[in-house]
């Protein structure tokens, strides 16, 4: 990834314009962690970026930027700019270009993202990002409290940083947080959401649960962890916290919060819990019970039948052998049919099913 991103920026420069690789790829180059998302910032214009390479997608020009994929990998190059103004705490309203690197890096969120590279793979540190990296803390760029009034997302971008990066926050940043985390109303439910959803899916997810309720964001951010039961999955740290209902929930993600939290009450080991809701949906409950995953597994493995098409008769089948009219009346009879076969009283084999079925019901 390192390779192909410098020879994009050998690109923008054989075309006389300045490029550089910045923010959370060279900073995560520097802790030795692996990321695929590169920003470049250079002082040629979206027109010029245009004219360099063919494969542009997603224009976000307005602003100053533009995606482009090379080699299966996707860039997005940014010209260098002073935003003038915010529209809603969070979109800028205008934008100049500008040619100083310095001055690009000014409008940026934290001093751990300012950190460049050039094409020859040398990093370069205008702000003094490397020493925040160095201490692992979290400072903003300039005046704490103006950059989270210009964008509240910034408040939990930090908590996202201090959650995954494991960073400290100063106290700066922290005193600031407190004193702007009402403008968090300001943002969408979707881009609160989607940080939340990083900070969720991390092994480090107590971490960042903690210092959200410690900081009072909890209740900005219209959730309860009273609850809480932290676990490695996403949907069910999401299914075991309270939740506006203005976040806007996937109807896959909204069916297995339900489902977790119906299962949550019964026997994750019961076979026919595990038949009805699956394996997924009862390992996450039964984690969130302190049911051990293996277990779990290990029991919905030895089930005799995990679908319906594994019964060993179709309804039409059990029509001609009852002669009974499609009703609700099969449908029953279906259901009794899997239930003792998930019980072990019948075997899963036509002959043995025929045998019950003729026995109990003609």
């Amino acid at each position: 990834m390192l390779d192909v991103a410098l020879k994009v920026l050998e690109k923008i420069e054989e075309h006389g314009f300045k490029a550089y690789i910045v923010g959370g790829f060279v900073r995560d180059y520097l802790l030795g962690n692996v990321t695929n998302d590169v920003d470049i910032c250079t002082d040629a214009t979206p027109k010029d970026i245009k004219m360099i390479f063919d494969n542009i997608t997603l224009p976000r020009m307005d602003y100053g930027a533009v995606r482009v994929d090379i080699k299966k990998h996707r860039f997005d190059i940014m010209t260098f700019r002073k935003e003038i103004s915010y529209y809603n705490n969070r979109k800028p309203m205008e934008v100049e270009y500008i040619k100083d690197l310095k001055e690009d890096l000014m409008r940026r969120d934290f001093l751990m993202n300012t950190l460049c590279m050039d094409k020859n793979g040398n990093v370069i540190d205008l702000l003094d990002g490397k020493d925040d990296i160095n201490k692992r803390v979290i400072n903003t760029v300039g005046e704490a409290i103006s950059r989270f009034m210009e964008d509240p997302l910034r408040i939990l971008r930090a908590i996202r940083f201090y959650t995954t990066l494991n960073f400290d926050l100063s106290e700066e940043t922290r005193l600031a947080i407190i004193q702007t985390k009402s403008e968090l109303s300001r943002l969408s439910y979707q881009r609160k959401k989607d940080e939340l959803d990083k900070i969720f899916c991390h092994t480090n997810v107590k971490r960042g649960i903690d210092i959200i309720v410690e900081l009072g964001l909890d209740k900005e951010l219209e959730l309860d962890f009273r609850h809480c039961v932290y676990s490695t999955d996403l949907i069910g740290i999401w299914s075991s916290i309270e939740v506006n209902g203005n976040y806007p929930f996937s109807k896959n993600e909204k069916d297995l919060i339900e489902k977790i939290r119906e299962v949550r009450k019964l026997d994750n080991l019961d076979n026919k819990v595990l038949f009805k809701y699956g394996l997924y949906v009862n390992i996450i409950a039964g984690s969130l019970k302190g049911i051990d995953r293996k277990l779990i597994a290990n029991k919905y493995d030895s089930i005799p039948i995990k679908t319906k098409d594994e019964v060993n008769i179709t309804s039409n089948q059990i029509m001609g052998l009852l002669n009974m009219e499609p009703s609700k009346k099969i449908k029953e009879i279906y259901e009794d049919l899997i239930n003792n076969i998930l019980c072990g009283k019948v075997l899963n084999n036509y002959e043995d099913i025929v045998d019950y079925l003729v026995s109990t019901y003609k």
